[in-house]
């Protein structure tokens, strides 16, 4: 009854004919959205089936989606809705062993990710860019560093503009740069990066993946279809991804060598990984000089918001790990007050009491993760609990002294309290922004 995967997939190239073909989609986040809109494009036939309720829904979208018979249902997935279906896509926040894709196998449905979906459908070679943490700033700095030597390219993916809304208006000339998750990665099919770049690996998203080795599975599939016309750009000085080196087909390009070194001073890593994949690109090193130079860093990733009375507030809402943390103590030279706290992702937080210890100056803790913040850090460092955000940022300002810093640098997700990294983020600087000078 169902069309099997070879009959989706075309096999003389990855690409997929969609026409009148149902295609059902878990989960109605942004890239679940994004899919709808592909599908409708490509004439098939969209659905999703979305865990909670339809207020999740932008009002615009679903103007959008009543003119094009896009079903949905909320509130829970249902068998029969799914069932009916020639492809299932996963939204990332999807769990892969998910009821529904447990559904869709029994019953012989192909199943892919959003990524995968709209790949298919990519003229232009692919740039991934994976790691435990600078995704977002690499991704940022290889797309700015093409676009400075005059080539085209597109910069999409985890870094919150959903590949599906951008690939059926590019042409075949530039690039795309994606930024890539573990939960991206678990659900491709031939998704085949021209470079891949895997920045480093640490603990982080256990409240997904069942283990570390799980997590880093995931993360290595990024190379999973690379052949030897494609490139592998791997961190020297991390050891697990150094080893993918000899399971991998791809040509393998270091960054971050022992030998990296500037006048003594050890190099920036995320300026090294894009270097490095602009080498490949045969885009020279002064390009590259340019853009580190003019680079202001990304949003929610150690954002400076203002200064109030010698004190300067600092946007870190992308933080999201124990390493993110530690990278934003390890890059602040003035005494910290460091707001933290959301939902745990199964994280060891006690790797970085040493640096609290020498870098912290307040710890201040909100969300579902504040009772195991304060069991770690609590006899570290003063600690103070507050029921939300605004809370902490007004007890923060009363516990800073000018020349302070008070960082919102979480080490947690936002989903217990927000939509997302970036909404916490926003949020933060209003409430900065309305604090009294």
């Amino acid at each position: 009854m169902k069309n099997s995967q070879q009959e989706i997939f075309h096999t003389e190239k990855k690409k997929m004919d969609l026409t009148d073909k149902t295609v059902t989609i878990i989960g109605a986040a942004r890239s679940g959205l994004a899919s709808a809109r592909l599908i409708t494009r490509l004439h098939g036939k969209a659905k999703i089936s979305e865990q909670s309720s339809e207020n999740c829904i932008p009002f615009d979208f679903k103007e959008w989606a009543s003119q094009h018979y896009v079903k949905m249902e909320f509130n829970g997935h249902t068998r029969l809705f799914i069932e009916h279906s020639d492809l299932l896509v996963l939204s990332p926040g999807v769990r892969y062993d998910a009821l529904p894709i447990q559904w869709a196998k029994e019953k012989g449905i192909p199943v892919m990710g959003e990524v995968e979906l709209a790949y298919q459908f990519c003229p232009r070679p692919v740039i991934a860019v994976t790691g435990s943490n600078g995704k977002t700033t690499v991704s940022t700095l290889i797309s700015e560093i093409i676009k400075k030597a005059g080539m085209n390219v597109s910069l999409c993916g985890n870094i919150g503009f959903p590949f599906a809304d951008f690939v059926l208006d590019l042409d075949s000339n530039g690039y795309v740069v994606l930024e890539i998750s573990s939960f991206q990665l678990e659900s491709i099919v031939y998704f085949k990066p021209f470079i891949a770049v895997f920045l480093n690996f640490s603990q982080n998203h256990l409240d997904r993946h069942k283990d570390l080795q799980e997590y880093f599975d995931a993360k290595k599939r990024i190379f999973m279809n690379q052949n030897e016309s494609d490139y592998a750009v791997l961190n020297e000085r991390d050891p697990m991804v150094k080893e993918l080196a000899t399971q991998i087909r791809a040509q393998v390009r270091f960054f971050n060598s022992p030998a990296s070194k500037d006048g003594g001073r050890i190099q920036n890593p995320n300026y090294l990984a894009a270097q490095e994949a602009a080498k490949i690109l045969g885009i020279s090193e002064q390009v590259c000089q340019e853009v580190f130079e003019e680079f202001k860093g990304v949003k929610h990733r150690l954002e400076w918001v203002r200064t109030i009375k010698g004190v300067d507030f600092i946007n870190d809402s992308k933080s999201t790990t124990a390493e993110a943390g530690r990278w934003a103590m390890e890059n602040m030279t003035r005494p910290m007050i460091m707001i933290c706290g959301g939902r745990d992702k199964n994280i060891d937080f006690t790797v970085l009491r040493d640096l609290v210890k020498k870098k912290v100056k307040k710890m201040i803790v909100i969300g579902e993760a504040r009772q195991k913040l304060k069991d770690v850090f609590g006899n570290v460092v003063p600690l103070e609990e507050c029921d939300g955000l605004e809370q902490a940022v007004s007890r923060a300002l009363n516990s800073a002294a000018p020349g302070d810093c008070v960082v919102l640098s979480p080490m947690c997700t936002s989903f217990d309290m927000f939509k997302n990294y970036e909404e916490r983020g926003e949020v933060f600087k209003e409430i900065v922004h309305r604090l009294k000078p």
